[in-house]
This record gives C-alpha cells, structure tokens and sequence, in this order.
C-alpha cells in the first residue's frame, strides 16, 4: 500500500470498544500513542483517560471537543481532531463495529489530525448487514465449528466445559448457562437455535455441540411457543443416530 508521507508532530492513541461493565461505547485515549497501550497503562497510568459515551449520541461535537482537549490539541489541529473523532464514531457505529483502535492517531506539524493505523473488530451477529466487510473474513481465523452452525442459522460459543446446552432463544441460552454454573456445573457451549430454526439444524446444532470431546453431558432447554417441540424431538433423534450419544442415555 502506498501512502503520502506524513510530518508528525505527536503520536496519539484513540479507541472506542464496548464495555460489558457500562453497557456502553467507552472512549480510551491517551497522549502516548505509537506504543503498546498497555505498556502506557503500566508505566504511566496517568497518560491514559477513559470517557463513557451515552450510546445514544456517541461522540458529539462537545464530547470530541472533551476529548480533544484532554489529548492537548489546540489550534487547527484541535478543529481537525473534533472532526476525525466524530468521522469514527461514525465509523464504528456503521460498521456495526465492537472496536475501532487507532494507534497512532498523529497530529501533524501542520495541524492535521489523521488516522495512521487502526485496529477494527466486528459484531458477527451482524454479518448479513455488513455483507462486503464480511467478505473479507479469512475461514481459517474462525472456529470452524461456529462456521459449520452459521450455515444452519445458528448461533454458537465454544466454551471451556462439560455440559453442553441446546437452546432457543438467546436470554434462555444465557439463563441456562447461568443455572449450570449455579449448580455447580460448568458449560461446555453457547447455542441458540433460534425462533426459525429447522429439524436439519436441530441435528446440525446436536452434532456440533457432540463433536467436542469435552462434552459429558447435553441439556436441551426448549421454549416451545417458538418452535414446535415435535420436531425439536425429531432432530434430536437424528442427531442421536449419528453420534457417540447413541451409547448414551437419551431422555
């Protein structure tokens, strides 16, 4: 790739992620960028600042403008930096991004604020939405077993348990998990049939969740006004036809 030639004057970090803690978009930024952030956090703590953006109205014009000032820009370079922030708050809302991470954003010697190298990550529950962006996804960076259960419409997470659970809905699938470790279990799988799914993916989702050795145990949990509970049955049956649970107790 070529690119022109940029005169820095400082090297800056930006990155706004979403935080599990706040349920929302947070900014991390810092003065030092160029440099490994976590390298930053553990020498100079100080150097980096956190802001929780109302994920509603993200990076306004007066919360770039906080931000910008928190980074001492000043000047042009200030004007030009509300705006590159605002460009990738829209960046990362449009992308249906998880993370976008610049570093270095560099402010030139003549005022410009620009994006050097980023870091994006992105939501795969929103893969039909961002079909070109997706596109690019390499096969072989992906567990091929949630790769499999993507072509049936499903939606799975290996975990690190024995207990594996085949559920519809994904509030259910998350309680389910949540009784597991309750009671002294631990999951071996997130997998969330979905409100539409079919018996072939009731019997791909079995087979998938089977595959992994780990697995001692498989806890299905149907909501059954949402799919009918007779085909559920019937995938099952397939799906014990055709794996190691044939030798299993099946009730």
């Amino acid at each position: 790739m070529l690119s022109d030639p940029v005169n820095t004057k400082r090297e800056l970090y930006f990155a706004i992620l979403l935080d599990r803690t706040t349920q929302s978009p947070v900014v991390i930024a810092s003065t030092e960028g160029g440099v490994d952030i976590e390298a930053t956090a553990e020498k100079n703590p100080e150097a980096i600042f956190k802001i929780v953006l109302d994920p509603l109205k993200g990076i306004t014009e007066s919360v770039a403008g906080d931000i910008a000032r928190k980074l001492k820009l000043s000047g042009k370079s200030y004007d030009n930096g509300v705006q590159e922030l605002q460009k990738l708050w829209k960046l990362f809302v449009g992308s249906d991004a998880t993370q976008v991470e610049v570093n270095p954003l560099t402010e030139t010697k003549e005022g410009q604020v620009i994006t050097v190298d980023a870091k994006f990550n992105f939501d795969d529950a929103a893969h039909y939405r961002q079909k070109q962006i997706f596109s690019y996804r390499d096969p072989s960076q992906v567990d091929p077993h949630e790769l499999r259960a993507e072509k049936y419409g499903l939606n799975y997470v290996q975990l690190d348990g024995d207990i594996a659970c085949l559920v519809n809905g994904a509030g259910l699938a998350m309680a389910t998990m949540d009784v597991i470790k309750i009671s002294g279990g631990e999951p071996a799988n997130f997998l969330d049939l979905g409100g539409a799914a079919s018996e072939a993916a009731v019997t791909e989702g079995f087979l998938i969740i089977s595959s992994n050795p780990k697995v001692k145990a498989i806890l299905v949990n149907i909501f059954g006004g949402i799919v009918k509970c007779d085909m559920i049955a019937k995938g099952v049956i397939a799906a014990v036809k055709k794996s190691w649970i044939e030798d299993s107790t099946c009730c």
